[in-house]
């Protein structure tokens, strides 16, 4: 074990650990490191002659979930890694020895990832091993979609909002950017299916991508109404359990309005899951220029939302 330097000791005497530091030392003991990189390892740049080596592995991994949890660009992770002694700590740079990696380095790491399509990897990597620890997917299917907004202005060096991003309209209110379909189990709340898209896809169309097979039961809300065809063909035991919504011409019943009060009881779990992604990790604004490279963030981003939503039963697990 490398002894530390006095740049990576505290004297400070009254220090407690804040939120920060509690958050990374539960998120350090969840996370599956050894498989992650596993997966990584085949493409990551190995050691050449007598040039400088690659940082290792883990390490940029780490510093590339610092980016999703705290919602960090390029430089700003750079940046944070010199002015937090937590987050340092939890890359392992003690700053007597080495540098932190530079933000060109965090950015061909990113876009290693990106290029060899590895967040879907790892977003299945993920589900393996929580299933592995006992949280199994259960019968029932919870669908939503989120809006992620892209900026709609032109002041750009092109001149032009992102042509993959659209608008679409949810209420009296317009959007620009992306839209996030899940597919959430309903006893754990755990994400098992992941869709990126255009925000002008309606919630419907992605219904099939959405669903494991094997569902009992299925809820949404009254955007997935009418879709009995679709969930007899990708799920023939489900029940449809989505809210049902008014026509123009005829208005629901007031037991179908307690019908949709009781299912929305349960289908509520989504919004929960959608709250870690958009308010906990801060990921409700698109960070990149394409659909593709925000797709990869959401698949990224999902995993490590299981993984938060998991920590209690894992960290028991591990004391098990």
């Amino acid at each position: 074990m490398r002894q530390q330097t006095f740049a990576a000791g505290t004297f400070e005497s009254y220090r407690k650990p804040t939120r920060r530091d509690q958050f990374l030392a539960a998120m350090d003991q969840v996370v599956p490191w050894g498989e992650l990189c596993a997966l990584i390892e085949p493409v990551y740049p190995k050691p050449e002659g007598a040039g400088r080596p690659p940082v290792g592995l883990e390490r940029m991994l780490r510093i590339y979930f610092l980016q999703q949890w705290f919602n960090l660009s390029d430089p700003a992770v750079e940046e944070a890694l010199y002015d937090s002694h937590a987050m340092r700590a939890f890359v392992g740079i003690d700053l007597g020895r080495e540098p932190a990696p530079d933000e060109t380095t965090v950015c061909k790491f990113r876009h290693l990832l990106e290029t060899h399509d590895l967040g879907r990897l790892l977003f299945e990597a993920v589900g393996e091993y929580l299933q592995g620890r006992g949280m199994k997917i259960h019968a029932g299917t919870i669908v939503d979609a989120t809006i992620i907004n892209a900026p709609s202005s032109t002041k750009n060096e092109k001149k032009e909002r992102d042509p993959e991003m659209h608008q679409t309209r949810k209420g009296n209110q317009w959007y620009f950017g992306m839209k996030a379909h899940i597919g959430v189990d309903s006893q754990s709340k755990i994400i098992h299916a992941v869709v990126a898209t255009a925000a002008n896809v309606h919630d419907s169309q992605v219904l099939p991508d959405l669903l494991h097979g094997e569902e009992t039961r299925v809820w949404g809300d009254a955007a997935y109404t009418g879709q009995r065809k679709v969930l007899r063909e990708h799920a023939p035991k489900a029940k449809d359990f989505t809210n049902r919504k008014r026509s123009r011409h005829r208005d629901l019943t007031e037991e179908e309005r307690a019908r949709n009060r009781t299912k929305s009881k349960v289908r509520a779990k989504v919004e929960h899951t959608i709250g870690i992604i958009k308010r906990v990790f801060g990921f409700s604004k698109v960070r990149y220029r394409g659909l593709d490279k925000n797709a990869h963030r959401l698949f990224v981003t999902c995993a490590l939302a299981n993984l938060f939503m998991a920590r209690h039963h894992l960290r028991r697990c591990r004391q098990a």
